[in-house]
Formats: C-alpha cells, sequence, structure tokens
C-alpha cells in the first residue's frame, strides 16, 4: 500500500487525535507547517472508520479550490463548487466551503453531515460575525469529529467561537506546533524583518497640525495616523520602501528565479496605487488581486505557477494561500493585530526542496506596535541559532508601548497625509544571503493510507506520482462543459430548445439533474448525446 509521509508533528497530531475522547479538536501550527495535510490524513482515518460525509469549512472561496486540489492528491475527492440544494455527490467524499456559506446554509449542511467529519480552517474566523458562529454551531452540532485550525493562538474578545475549549478568553489547542518548533526542525524558513524608519507630518481630522518619526512616543489614535501617513501613496516613505523590496526581490531572483515579492495593501485604491509604483519606480508589472475582483482565484493560482515578481493583495493573500516562492514582502497595511500581522508573515515561510533553510524577509514600517509582532517572531529565531551557535547571548527584551491598542477602524475623513520619508539606510543588510539556514535533519513518518471506497466501489488509493491522482471536481466540471456544448449543438442541429434536449438526454442516461450527476453518468450522458448526433 502506498504511503504518505509525515512530518514528525504531523504525526504527533494524528496520534494524539486518535487518542482524544471528545469530538472537538484543535490543532494550532505555524503558517506553513502542513496543517493541510494533517487534517487530510485525519479525514483519510476517520472515514477509514467509519464511512460517512467530510465537510471542510475555508474562509475564502480561493482556498476551497486549495483544499480540494490538495485533498485529491491524497485520494480523497472534495467539491468545491457546492451549492445550497444539491447533494455532496454520489462519487465525492464531501465538499468544501466557506464560514459564509454555512451561515445561510447551516439548518441542510446540520441534515448532510450527520455523523461525518468537519475541518474548520482558520477556525478564528467563526468569529468574525455572529451569524457566522451561530451557522457553524447550528450546521456542525450533529458531526462525530470537529477538527479547528488556526496558524497562530487567537483570543476570543467579543464572543465565544463554537467548539473551541478556553481558558478565560484564549483557545485551548490540543496540539500546538509553534514557529520556533518548525524552524528548528527545518519545516520553515526563517525570516527577517528590515524595520524602516520615516519623518511624516500629517494634519488630523480635528485640523490639528503634527510631525512625528516612528521613533516618537504618540498615543493610540496619532499613532494610527502616523502610520497611514507613511503608507500614503502621495508621500515617498512608500515609494522608498518598495524600491529597496524590489532591488532584494531581483538579487535573490539571480540564483531563485521564480522568487516573487508580495505587498500587503490597505484597500484595493491603494492597491492599484502600490502596483502603479512598482511599475513607474521599479520597471515591474505586479499582478493585483482584490476581493472586489471576481477573477481573484484565477489570478492568484495564475501567479503561483508563474515567475512573475509581484503579487499585491488587500488581505486576499494573508492567510491560507499557499505560493512558496514568496521570498519577499511589503507590510503596507494599518491592520496591525498580531493574528493578521503573523498571518501575512506566514506566506514568506514556506519551504520548497530548492530553498529549504534560506531566509525570507518582510519589509516594516518601525511602527511600535509591528516593531513588537516583528521582535515575537526573530526572537524566536535568534533562540535557535543560540542554541546552535552555543554563543551565550541574552535576548534584547523590547516593551511595546502600544501593547493591547487596536489602532484599526479610526474615523479618517477628514485625516490628511502632508509628507513622509524613508530614513532608514538603503544598503542591503549583511543577513541577507543566499546561504543556506542551519538546519536540523527532518525525517518524515510513513502514515498508510486507504481513502475510503466510493459508492461504486472503486478504491483511491494514493498515488505515489507527484501530480496524485486528477482532482475529481475539475474533470467533472469539464465533463459538464462538454455536455453542454453537445447540447447546444444537438439542438440546433434537430431543431429544438436546450430544455428538450437536455430532458431527453438525462431522461435517456438515468440522470435527474445535472448537478446530482457522477463522473460515470456524465460519460454515458455523453455517449448518448454523440448517439444522438450521429443519426441527425
Amino acid at each position: 500500500m502506498p504511503a504518505l509521509m509525515l512530518r514528525p508533528w504531523q504525526q504527533r497530531a494524528l496520534t494524539t487525535l486518535q487518542a482524544h475522547p471528545h469530538p472537538d479538536f484543535l490543532a494550532v501550527a505555524t503558517p506553513g507547517a502542513g496543517k493541510t495535510t494533517f487534517a487530510l490524513a485525519a479525514i483519510s482515518r476517520e472515514l477509514l472508520q467509519r464511512p460517512a460525509p467530510a465537510v471542510v469549512v475555508a474562509p475564502t472561496a480561493h482556498l476551497k479550490v486549495q483544499w480540494a486540489d490538495a485533498a485529491a492528491r491524497l485520494g480523497l475527492h472534495l467539491n468545491p463548487a457546492w451549492q445550497t440544494g444539491e447533494p455532496f455527490g454520489a462519487d465525492m467524499h464531501g465538499i468544501v466551503t466557506t464560514y459564509q456559506q454555512v451561515a445561510s446554509a447551516a439548518g441542510e449542511l446540520r441534515a448532510r453531515s450527520a455523523g461525518g467529519v468537519v475541518v474548520l480552517d482558520e477556525i478564528h474566523h467563526a468569529g468574525d460575525d455572529r451569524a457566522w458562529g451561530d451557522g457553524v454551531a447550528t450546521a456542525f452540532a450533529d458531526t462525530r469529529r470537529r477538527i479547528g485550525l488556526s496558524g497562530t493562538p487567537f483570543r476570543s474578545d467579543t464572543q465565544a467561537i463554537p467548539f473551541v475549549r478556553y481558558d478565560l478568553d484564549e483557545a485551548m489547542p490540543d496540539v500546538e506546533y509553534g514557529y520556533a518548533d518548525a524552524l528548528a526542525d527545518g519545516v520553515v524558513r526563517p525570516v527577517y524583518f528590515p524595520r524602516v524608519e520615516g519623518d511624516m507630518e500629517w494634519v488630523s481630522p480635528d485640523g490639528s497640525h503634527h510631525a512625528a518619526s516612528f521613533a516618537d512616543e504618540l498615543d493610540r489614535t496619532l499613532s494610527a495616523q502616523r502610520l497611514r501617513t507613511a503608507l500614503s501613496l502621495d508621500g515617498e516613505w512608500l515609494p522608498a520602501v518598495l524600491t529597496r523590496a524590489n532591488q532584494s526581490l531581483m538579487r535573490l531572483r539571480q540564483h531563485q528565479a521564480d522568487a516573487g515579492g508580495l505587498a500587503i495593501t490597505m484597500d484595493t485604491e491603494h492597491a492599484r496605487g502600490v502596483a502603479r509604483i512598482l511599475r513607474e519606480r521599479c520597471g515591474v508589472e505586479a499582478v493585483v488581486t482584490t476581493s472586489e475582483d471576481p477573477d481573484a482565484s484565477a489570478k492568484i493560482g495564475a501567479f503561483a505557477g508563474s515567475s512573475a515578481p509581484w503579487i499585491v493583495a488587500v488581505r486576499m493573500v494573508s492567510e491560507g494561500v499557499d505560493i512558496p516562492r514568496l521570498r519577499v514582502g511589503v507590510f503596507a497595511t494599518n491592520t496591525s493585530t498580531e493574528l493578521f500581522f503573523r498571518q501575512a508573515v506566514g506566506r514568506l515561510v514556506r519551504v520548497t526542496p530548492e530553498t529549504r533553510g534560506q531566509r525570507s524577509m518582510m519589509f516594516l514600517p518601525d511602527d511600535p506596535r509591528l516593531r513588537a509582532h516583528a521582535l515575537g517572531i526573530a526572537e524566536a529565531r535568534r533562540h535557535l541559532l543560540r542554541r546552535r551557535e552555543d554563543d551565550g547571548a541574552e535576548a534584547e527584551e523590547v516593551e511595546d508601548p502600544l501593547a493591547g491598542l487596536v489602532a484599526d477602524g479610526e474615523q479618517i475623513s477628514l485625516f490628511q497625509a502632508v509628507a513622509s520619508t524613508a530614513t532608514t539606510d538603503t544598503e542591503e543588510p549583511e543577513w541577507f544571503d543566499t546561504s543556506a539556514f542551519p538546519q536540523s535533519d527532518q525525517v518524515g513518518v510513513p502514515l498508510e493510507l486507504l481513502p475510503p471506497p466510493t459508492p461504486g466501489g472503486v478504491v483511491h488509493a494514493i498515488d505515489e506520482g507527484a501530480s496524485g491522482p486528477a482532482p475529481r471536481h475539475l474533470t467533472k466540471t469539464q465533463m459538464r462543459q462538454r455536455n453542454a456544448d453537445l447540447a447546444r449543438v444537438l439542438a440546433r442541429r434537430a431543431g429544438l430548445n436546450h430544455r428538450s434536449v437536455n430532458a431527453e438526454l438525462n431522461k435517456q442516461s438515468g440522470i435527474s439533474r445535472i448537478s446530482d450527476a457522477t463522473v460515470a453518468d456524465l460519460e454515458r450522458r455523453l455517449a448518448v448525446g454523440e448517439k444522438w448526433l450521429a443519426r441527425l
């Protein structure tokens, strides 16, 4: 039987899950550590013990497809195109949906997922909207196993998230695998944070004039305004930082030709402005993705598989998206919570065989709150180096003067950025080279997996090849399109309307609805249609 090679932490997590006496299980693992593989292996094990529906809930539509494709490589077939009112699919093991969809179809999902297993990816999103949390609680009340995933520890500052155990307001994971652990295992890349100082000048909404650098101590409101000024498209701080980041990326691309850069921006207008700066100042074209763009998922997928230099995003590439070739980032957003920051940095830590152990970098405004977030990650990296070099150096303790304050959501209708300049030396830091970062040996632990059979009795064993089996959801999409094209030709040749043609094809092939059809059903329907066409 073919085997899936698991990282040691994944094997430990599966063992813990298997012995877990309760239906609810929370795994917190640093971005890039392999939460998806752990969760899919867990689904396979659960379905081996008892065949039942499987559901994965993802934060965004793009991640639905990413999950379905990853599952297919393990022989699990999940439908990312499921819609309310449709069955999960007789030849599918389950579906991938979003928290928003769950909220609108909670009752239906409760009936369809009863006795099954659900994976709640980035489960903290269930607390983003009360309806989302209520929907999750209703939809999966009757599932026998609920596996929550998160890329970083989280709190419940407003309402408790369903199926999560708390100590006061802190979520309590059943398995935790942090950045320091992953770095020591060679599972993720070390990330460095060039923090860029600056001199900013702005007019507050009340009309008062201010000038400050990031070194100046300000209250919460003025600190937020200073950060927005630095990130303004009209100043010189942002163009200077983008230029420096692009220089670093171009240097990297001399050794890794497809190395990519990510700029995380504030909103759609800001994203387009950042792309314009990269084009006009640096001579490079950037892919822009925003939640308003219906083609955003396709653009992200195309960028991941290309060698294009830059992608500019508004939140969309901050969480869960897997683009391992990203090596340089620019944190150009005023969203400054630690959870968002760590998820954003997580886009730069994913390892490829060709670049295992090499460094990545995220350029930051030297804002006190962002500085504190970065130092928390950097300390784990420094601790590992100290341990390996055994030099006995003491860690520098830095207190965040704005700890616990949230700078988001400020009313800025009358706010005006006047000027901003970057003042940090723009020479390449000595630490940013292409030599491999020290790492420990990592040995995968084999896990024998045999996903459950489909209703037709076909067993999907894991493909030992690199690409794995073709995602069934793609096969079905392509076959539905072929059926639709054939129906149009038949309608034209036979002089009938499309409804009559489709009804006849369904009748002759034994299908009630195309949305319910299996791959075998669709193949049979094509054969019926082709015979009909041959007689015309």
